[in-house]
């Protein structure tokens, strides 16, 4: 009797052992399928790079940069079509003497012609006057006598200097013009187009009282460059891009 419970503890633990073997087996060979050539080459490979569609928008601005139709300032980003995104630094003019680290960033975003008629803009300014409201034109020329302008948005800065704004209007073909006697010009996107064309962008004191305190300078004389009474509550102009060839 012992010699026989002592061969079926060792057919048991025999058997026991062979379903470990055959179930370690089995795990092996479900791993390797798992991991075939194929998954292997698909894991070892490095993920494709999404590749933005080419964007005749972008790439008719980029070769206007080139050719000098726009500021080489101007940098045009990478989007997909039917969108266009530029941007351009403004710098520090009425302002320079006092703040010479003065900063700025424009970033315009032109949409699908289809569905919308007007384009979005940023405006980001850094170390500026603190708490000073500023007031923001589309102009003809970068700096005096500045042309023909528009009134397009104001913008406040913090207590550390910074600030922004962001407004919608028409901007890649924005112009000015006197019904009376229209006339034409010439447009770099455009080709020849009504009145004059506002290319250049330039930011204001809303107040005299502003500047006049800012720059330390009481004998400063108010402009034109804010809406409302009296005609020449303005001061003078805060930022430029600065540019003689257009920035948008």
């Amino acid at each position: 009797m012992s010699v026989m419970l002592h061969l079926m503890r060792k057919i048991t633990l025999g058997s026991l052992l062979l379903l470990v073997l055959l179930c370690a087996v089995s795990l092996q060979a479900s791993a390797a399928s798992a991991l075939s050539p194929h998954s292997l080459g698909a894991i070892n490979r490095a993920p494709t790079a999404y590749r933005v569609p080419a964007n005749p928008i972008v790439q008719h601005l980029r070769q206007m940069v080139r050719n000098g139709q726009l500021a080489p300032t101007v940098r045009v980003l990478n989007t997909l079509p039917p969108t266009a995104i530029i941007q351009f630094p403004l710098v520090p003019s009425g302002i320079k003497a006092k703040f010479p680290q003065a900063t700025g960033l424009v970033t315009m975003v032109r949409g699908s012609r289809d569905n919308s008629t007007s384009d979005t803009v940023t405006v980001d300014v850094q170390h500026m006057p603190p708490n000073i409201t500023f007031t923001i034109f589309f102009i003809e020329f970068a700096g005096k006598p500045f042309g023909n302008v528009e009134y397009v948005a104001d913008l406040t800065t913090r207590g550390d200097g910074s600030g922004e704004t962001i407004f919608q209007c028409i901007t890649f073909v924005a112009f000015a013009m006197d019904s009376n006697s229209p006339g034409t010009s010439q447009d770099n996107q455009e080709g020849t187009t009504s009145g004059v064309n506002l290319e250049h962008l330039g930011m204001w004191f809303s107040s005299l009282q502003d500047a006049q305190s800012v720059l330390g300078n009481p004998s400063l004389t108010g402009t034109i460059f804010d809406g409302g009474n009296p005609a020449l509550h303005a001061g003078p102009q805060a930022m430029t891009d600065g540019q003689t060839a257009p920035v948008f």
